[in-house]
């Protein structure tokens, strides 16, 4: 985890929020990665899966990406 908290703040455009998950897909921890940057956000995670932590990485789960908006203009939005 060092080497991978090291690297996050190569990038400090992109925030790093990381909690464990007991209970959830026996993952032990999921991270959620918030960024206005989506450049930024795509190299630090092929840094990330260059370096020899991840080769213990049994399995990624899928990445999902979002707009961050107000409810209101969520609301909007979607009629």
């Amino acid at each position: 985890m060092d080497v991978h908290i090291a690297m996050g703040h190569k990038y400090p455009s992109v925030k790093i929020n990381t909690t464990y998950s007991f209970g959830i897909d026996d993952h032990e921890f999921v991270v959620a990665f918030e960024s206005d940057q989506p450049a930024d956000f795509v190299d630090l995670v092929m840094e990330l899966r260059e370096t020899k932590s991840s080769k213990f990485t049994v399995r990624d789960t899928p990445a999902f990406t979002c707009i961050r908006r107000p409810i209101k203009e969520v609301l909007e939005t979607l009629g």
